[in-house]
């Protein structure tokens, strides 16, 4: 795998300040680099591993011990993706975008993949690694999309109707990123991850997914929703665990879509 070069510098320059802190018992590297196919745009994902006693003092000063690390552009704190530890930076010139997650040495273990370990100061990294299997990503809840799937379309379609296009799309987007698009990695036997990389990993099923897409035109856009169905009800069949279908509200969601959308021609 060839890391891209800023990506190199920038691990080159800022692991050896980060081992300085006597607080930190490791360093670790997760996402495309560590994994995957990296390229310019890649994220740099680091998880600085903090001693359980020191691991609070740490989390308080985060951004200034970044701003010591690297050279600071801007960074924010991750709960927007439900991950408090996290603090989400640019750094450079050149820019990058750097993901740094603050977990106590005690916790390092419970990760769904193993992270590929670049500073370990007293071994605690290997023997958490060597003593807890990742738990693999979570499977697909099915029976969640379905109980929620017809509740959706039907709102949708409100949207639609009322003509709040701006919304309509929204909600299409939505869709994709809650629903369509993990299925369509899961066909794909990928990772679901909203619809992150599905022109790599699921190219047959990203194809298919653009039409779901639309511009400001309601008639585009109930063409759109109908798509979506569609395909959910396509790909929501395929394997996996028993699902009880929500029929009655399919089959009324779909008639109050389609009259939503018969009226707009």
């Amino acid at each position: 795998m060839v890391v891209p070069a800023p990506h190199s510098r920038f691990l080159a320059d800022t692991l050896p300040r980060i081992r300085e802190d006597a607080r930190v018992a490791g360093v670790a590297l997760t996402g495309s680099l560590a994994g995957g196919r990296p390229d310019a745009y890649s994220d740099v994902d680091l998880i600085v591993v903090v001693d359980d006693d020191a691991h609070g003092a740490v989390m308080a000063e985060r951004l200034a011990l970044i701003g010591s690390w690297v050279p600071l552009v801007a960074g924010f704190t991750g709960e927007h993706v439900g991950e408090p530890r996290l603090i989400v930076s640019l750094v450079g010139p050149p820019l990058l975008h750097v993901d740094f997650t603050f977990v106590r040495a005690s916790d390092f273990a419970v990760r769904t993949k193993d992270p590929e370990v670049l500073w370990d100061r007293d071994g605690l990294l290997a023997g958490a690694l060597a003593g807890r299997p990742p738990a693999g990503p979570a499977a697909l809840d099915l029976q969640w999309m379905e109980d929620r799937f017809w509740v959706w379309t039907h709102y949708g379609a409100t949207k639609l109707g009322r003509g709040e296009l701006f919304e309509a799309i929204g909600f299409l987007d939505f869709l994709r990123e809650t629903v369509l698009g993990p299925l369509a990695a899961r066909r794909a036997g990928a990772p679901p991850r909203g619809v992150r990389h599905l022109e790599t990993v699921a190219p047959a099923e990203a194809r298919e997914l653009r039409a779901t897409l639309c511009g400001y035109d309601p008639r585009d856009a109930g063409r759109a929703l109908l798509a979506a169905v569609e395909l959910y009800r396509r790909w929501s069949v395929v394997g996996g665990a028993p699902v009880e279908r929500r029929h009655h509200a399919e089959e009324l969601a779909v008639r109050f879509l389609r009259g939503v959308v018969d009226q707009l021609r």
